[in-house]
């Protein structure tokens, strides 16, 4: 899955909020079957969710979150929702890889069923259990994952499984944080997502989340309200100076190369191929060259 600076949570039962969700400067949305749900709502958020991915043209990536395997509704989420303009289900409640695999085999038969290419709708395990967390490099080596998004999130589901105490700085889930993206590059995984910041007004406070989230290896940031998406977008991005930097390195680099120069100075800084790929790949994430 390619990386989504910025993916906004929409409560499925709420058809205009679909709308506006797909109308925001989010790069991608995550329809939410789940815990933003009512019990009774279920149904009619499988249909919203259908309908907007039959109208949905655009480049905006559209991921849906159904409900966990231990629900009645998990079966009816995948074999109803899963179409060609889905880019990927974003897996709640995991507890081991075997959980993938049971996901990845209900994808299957839907594929089959709507005669959707196989393989076309990926997975993104969502860690928010201790279980996942300890075993993220089995669950993200799982058949069909495309991407992952840790949690962090205040007073929620990671919070009261692992134990710990929310604080802005974030420091007691460094660890945590730090485990899922060290496993994510060494699974080969282009979309490292982090949820989420709460916090609806306090714009400061999410725009250093995700500046630190970002230094620390992550490529996007999972959202709850529409108006953070450009400071996620900005965060995750690539800043004007940033660009012409690695752009400036890489000319630098291949010039010299071309008179016969393994290393070369730019901008003060010694440079050779491993610089140069570096901002290679931080140039390709951000869709330039």
């Amino acid at each position: 899955m390619k990386p989504f600076r910025s993916l906004l949570f929409v409560p499925g039962h709420k058809r205009s909020w679909i709308d506006k969700a797909l109308a925001s400067e989010a790069d991608a949305i995550i329809i939410d079957l789940e815990d933003s749900v009512p019990e009774p709502d279920k149904a009619l958020a499988r249909t919203n969710a259908l309908d907007a991915l039959r109208a949905h043209s655009g480049d905006k990536g559209i991921l849906i979150r159904p409900n966990a395997l231990d629900t009645v509704h998990f079966g009816a989420d995948i074999a109803e929702t899963t179409h060609g303009s889905l880019t990927g289900y974003l897996l709640p409640k995991l507890f081991s890889r075997d959980d993938v695999v049971r996901f990845d085999a209900l994808v299957t038969a839907a594929e089959i069923m709507h005669q959707v290419p196989r393989g076309t709708v990926e997975l993104i395990p969502s860690l928010e259990t201790a279980a996942s967390i300890s075993k993220v490099d089995e669950i993200l080596a799982g058949p069909r994952v495309g991407g992952v998004m840790a949690a962090a999130a205040k007073d929620a589901d990671v919070s009261r499984e692992v134990g710990f105490s929310w604080t802005p700085e974030g420091t007691e889930t460094l660890y945590l944080r730090s485990k899922v993206v060290l496993a994510a590059r060494a699974a080969g995984l282009r979309s490292i997502v982090l949820g989420l910041w709460q916090e609806v007004t306090n714009i400061d406070g999410l725009r250093r989340f995700a500046a630190d989230n970002h230094g620390l290896g992550y490529t996007g940031q999972v959202l709850i309200h529409p108006t953070h998406a450009p400071v996620a977008n900005e965060s995750y991005g690539l800043s004007a100076a940033t660009r012409d930097y690695y752009e400036g390195l890489v000319k630098a680099f291949e010039d010299g190369q071309r008179q016969g120069h393994g290393a070369v100075s730019y901008r003060g800084d010694h440079i050779d191929l491993a610089h140069a790929n570096h901002a290679r790949q931080a140039l390709a994430f951000a869709g330039i060259g």
